[in-house]
């Protein structure tokens, strides 16, 4: 076992007993879950104690949407009737409370779901600047409805509102930055909002509890602790939540929606799972392409839905490909995430390790084999990720998103062929495409662009830059997010309009002069 540097090590495990609602840190005396990390501290492997949480239910749910409900007061609140320049203000209070958190949120992301260093240091960066150019780009919305337009005789000033209670519910692998891509837009336009934490990364939120209380509203964020079953559902079952707004699994979402009792009004904002493909041209630049397909399929050790989960290959430089590929897979550093150069860490999730040997076990009971000679080690924490091929479309690796450091390889002859193979999938969020001749690549572009939403030309998929849509066709996401998407998926157009006569021109010109309504404005933002 290598030695964990000082400034990484845990003394003090985190016992997180408080739950933010109503504006208030409220103390918890109730059942708690010890939070573990798969990596350990021992000489001897044993996963390490980070703390605990509440285990929350029924009753803190219920307490969570009153609290919630209570300050979008039927659109009356305080927050949702703000003017655009104070929530602004509130928002750049937090986000500077958030920065001085940058060291202890980084160390929690590494022993929480054992993301590398680097990449926890640019997680909580990105999401830092994701939230800046969330607040420009809400300037920049509001300056451009800072008008009235007049067609037919009739006035309108057009702006967006909000939509009311937001459940937000994040994901691990990005437990910070894809939860935020879904809570600040979200709060940001108005609403307010219901949160939890996913089941791992969960305690890095802690230390922005308090940022939260000090710098909204009450009642504006809620943040709660346990099972999304035990606190989610309760609060879907009222039908008093507006928006639902989810990045995970698709049965999640449709267990959820289901509830919801009235769920024709109930505004889904969704990124799913999904099954990303590399298609391999016989003219692929070799060595760019076993280097992006190296980051497409195992950056964070495939646990993103943007991985590159099942890999095409013409017949023709199938040989190559695999030979180099599976070297650069055993090539690969796995060790703890603070580790230098280090590509491969620790699982988060005790079980997956014999999820994937389940896999493995499937596909080569169906003809597949490893191709790689360190495929299928397996260490405490870990298995080393399995090149399998040839995959056939009866195995689960096909099937299923794996979500984690195993690789099917298919091989084909004819281009229809993994065309046909992701119009029958049920996912459609990104593809890689490795070529170079234009007339060969014209027409696939044109026809990749109508199975999903993201086509990324001798690239592997990814979400970023994060003001680009992000989003995905049939199971993959419902809703788009980006930096401009965003604010519109949580909020609606909706305006005041009046007939151009001289009682209407001279109250309008009055509610602007008076400045009484933080709606009708035509102040300028700069």
């Amino acid at each position: 076992m290598s030695v964990i540097p000082q400034e990484f090590k845990i003394v003090n495990p985190i016992d997180q007993r408080q739950y933010l609602v109503g504006g208030e840190l409220k103390p918890w005396s109730g059942a708690v879950t010890e939070v573990y990390s798969t990596i350990s501290s021992e000489e001897s492997y044993a996963p390490t104690l980070l703390g605990s949480i509440p285990d929350m239910g029924e009753a803190e749910a219920n307490e969570a949407l009153q609290a919630a409900l209570s300050a979008y007061d039927k659109g009356k609140g305080a927050w949702p009737t703000m003017k655009v320049r104070d929530r602004i203000e509130c928002m750049e209070k937090f986000v500077r409370q958030m920065e001085s958190k940058r060291e202890e949120i980084v160390k929690l992301l590494m022993w929480e779901i054992g993301k590398s260093l680097p990449d926890s240091q640019k997680e909580f960066d990105r999401t830092v600047e994701y939230i800046y150019d969330t607040l420009e780009d809400y300037r920049q919305l509001d300056r451009n409805s800072a008008k009235f337009q007049k067609h037919d005789g009739v006035y309108a000033h057009i702006r967006r509102g909000p939509l009311g209670v937001v459940l937000c519910l994040g994901p691990y692998n990005y437990p910070l930055n894809e939860t935020f891509a879904l809570l600040i837009p979200a709060i940001i336009m108005g609403n307010t909002t219901i949160f939890k934490p996913a089941k791992h990364g969960v305690l890095l939120i802690t230390p922005l509890l308090e940022a939260f209380q000090n710098s909204f509203p009450k009642g504006v964020v809620n943040i709660l602790f346990g099972r999304g079953r035990a606190v989610a559902a309760p609060i879907m079952k009222t039908g008093k939540v507006d928006v639902l707004a989810l990045i995970g699994n698709s049965k999640s979402a449709n267990a959820l929606q289901d509830q919801h009792p009235k769920s024709n009004r109930l505004r889904l904002v969704l990124g799913l799972e999904a099954k990303n493909p590399a298609i391999i041209l016989p003219d692929a630049d070799m060595d760019l392409t076993v280097q992006e397909c190296i980051a497409g399929t195992l950056s964070f050790n495939g646990q993103r839905c943007t991985a590159l989960k099942v890999v095409y290959v013409q017949e023709e430089v199938k040989e190559e490909f695999l030979k180099r590929f599976t070297r650069a897979v055993d090539a690969l550093k796995f060790g703890n995430p603070w580790e230098e150069g280090v590509k491969l860490t620790p699982l988060p999730e005790p079980g997956k390790p014999d999820y994937i040997q389940e896999l493995i076990d499937d596909a080569l009971a169906k003809g597949a084999k490893i191709l790689n000679e360190k495929g299928g080690q397996r260490f405490d924490n870990f298995i080393w990720p399995a090149v399998l091929y040839p995959v056939t479309k009866d195995m689960r690796v096909y099937q299923e998103e794996q979500f984690g450091p195993i690789i099917p390889i298919r091989s084909f002859e004819e281009i229809e062929e993994p065309l046909d193979e992701m119009a029958e999938s049920n996912y459609g969020q990104q593809v890689s495409l490795f070529g170079k001749d234009v007339y060969t690549l014209a027409p696939l572009i044109d026809t990749l662009a109508n199975l999903v939403c993201r086509v990324n030309l001798n690239s592997s998929c990814q979400r970023g830059p994060d003001v680009y849509p992000f989003t995905g066709r049939k199971d993959s996401a419902q809703s788009t997010l980006s930096v401009h998407d965003a604010l519109r998926s949580f909020s609606i157009r909706t305006f005041v309009a009046f007939k151009d006569n001289t009682l209407n021109n001279e109250t309008v010109e009055k509610l602007l002069d008076t400045k009484a309504s933080n709606f009708i404005s035509t102040d300028y933002l700069l």
